[in-house]
């Protein structure tokens, strides 16, 4: 059954795939809040709430325009940007420092046998979440439309692991993201299944700050494979790792954004989310 924030992001996302939709002929507040069947105020209201600025300045961050200025102004390596966002410690975007343990081989080939994995349903802005997490640490995050779904797909990753429904630091520690609290470092550990390429790509989207844009290729060249677009574009499609590790900020070079594994509405919704409160941190710095 549907929470309440739940229907509020289902109708927030499909005033956004109408917004792009329609982007050329400039929708009035009166026809995007009849399509998601509310009054202009309640709209208004519910779409600034959660994304903090209107419809109207949403959409910018949508256009494939303003996606090519947000690749153009990326004008450092990635690991320079990095240093200069946050991962050095001293930005105030994302400073989100996360160490990747890849599971050994024998994890790789048994299924997670001898793994003890608690999960749990969080709710965030993008609707309802499955979190994971080992001992060592989150193991899988993924957007569930459908919950039973959504578990059965983690369990087939580690069919012989032991599940039991409880959320623990790892799992509590990645909502602090969702209550926009950017201003202090968070020490979170990634527990992940993937090969030594995966791993890479993996990591090196950690260093893509919220609020810029990158290519396939832009990730191809920061692992020093630049003839690899299409593996890399591979691996980002198996991120076991929603959000946190954000494939979602990667599209084509052409500035259009592209599908996403959980829904590319949500992709949209995601990356107008993250552009409006980089600009509010911003105004307010």
């Amino acid at each position: 059954m549907k929470t309440q924030e739940d229907i509020h992001f289902d109708r927030i996302a499909k005033a956004i795939t109408f917004l792009q939709g329609n982007f050329k002929t400039q929708p009035t507040l009166d026809e995007v809040a009849a399509y998601v069947h509310l009054s202009p105020f309640h709209f208004q209201k519910m779409f600034t709430e959660w994304a903090g600025v209107s419809p109207k300045k949403f959409l910018q961050y949508l256009t494939v325009e303003h996606a090519k200025k947000m690749l153009k102004n990326n004008q450092f390596t990635l690991s320079e940007t990095a240093f200069e966002t946050g991962l050095s410690g001293t930005g105030r975007l994302h400073d989100l420092f996360v160490n990747i343990e890849g599971m050994t081989p024998g994890d790789y080939k048994n299924g997670g046998t001898f793994l003890n994995i608690n999960y749990s349903f969080e709710e965030s802005p993008f609707g309802l979440l499955l979190i994971a997490s080992t001992a060592k640490g989150i193991c899988h995050v993924a957007f569930a439309d459908n919950p039973e779904s959504s578990l059965q797909d983690m369990k087939h990753t580690f069919p012989n692991a032991v599940y039991t429904e409880a959320s623990d630091s790892f799992q509590k520690g990645i909502m602090t993201f969702f209550r926009k609290d950017w201003t202090a470092p968070h020490q979170l550990k990634l527990h992940l299944k993937g090969t030594d390429f995966q791993l890479k790509v993996w990591e090196t989207l950690l260093k893509v700050p919220m609020g810029q844009l990158v290519t396939y290729g832009d990730i191809a060249r920061a692992i020093n494979r630049p003839k690899a677009s299409r593996a890399v574009g591979t691996a980002i499609g198996n991120n076991p790792v929603a959000f946190l590790i954000p494939c979602h900020r990667v599209i084509q070079a052409t500035g259009v954004i592209g599908e996403y594994h959980w829904g590319s509405a949500r992709k949209k919704a995601i990356i107008g989310w993250e552009a409006s409160q980089a600009d509010i941190l911003i105004s307010e710095s």
